[in-house]
């Protein structure tokens, strides 16, 4: 097995050094689910959530939540994003939440598509807490992850 790298010679917690690394184009994408009861689907679609627009306004949360990971996750670095995308899509029970990170630096932004996700299906879970009290986020993971040397 491998040796945790967030951890020092003594076993304590540790941000790892990624100085001697190359700069590299990374990308992550995330999903996760919310499901909720059909009639707050129907809600949403009509917008009629009193809170507002509930699916711009978790996308928007979830773009915030990307650009602030290393300030909410204690061993990650901050990052210069450069592409920061996150997309909910409506199915009969359920909100698909999706990211998209990108940034050119030396270290990966799965914590950010991941925290941008989590934060997005938070946002949809307090808009719709007064109308929904069987709301469930499931199934956070990442999808993908990639990083490529610069030419």
């Amino acid at each position: 097995m491998n040796q945790f790298s967030h951890l020092n010679n003594e076993g304590k917690a540790n941000m790892v050094d990624v100085g001697g690394k190359p700069e590299q184009q990374r990308m992550a994408k995330a999903s996760g689910f919310i499901r909720l009861q059909p009639e707050t689907i129907q809600l949403i679609r009509e917008n009629l959530i009193k809170k507002g627009d509930v699916l711009t306004v978790a996308e928007i949360a979830g773009i915030q939540a990307a650009k602030e990971t290393s300030r909410l996750i204690p061993l990650c670095h901050p990052l210069l994003l450069t592409k920061v995308e996150v997309k909910a899509t409506v199915k009969s029970d359920r909100i698909l939440m999706e990211s998209l990170v990108k940034c050119t630096g030396q270290t990966g932004v799965e914590m950010e598509a991941l925290t941008a996700v989590s934060v997005a299906l938070l946002t949809i879970y307090d808009m719709c807490k007064a109308v929904d009290k069987q709301m469930i986020m499931s199934e956070i993971q990442l999808e993908l992850k990639e990083k490529k040397d610069i030419e």
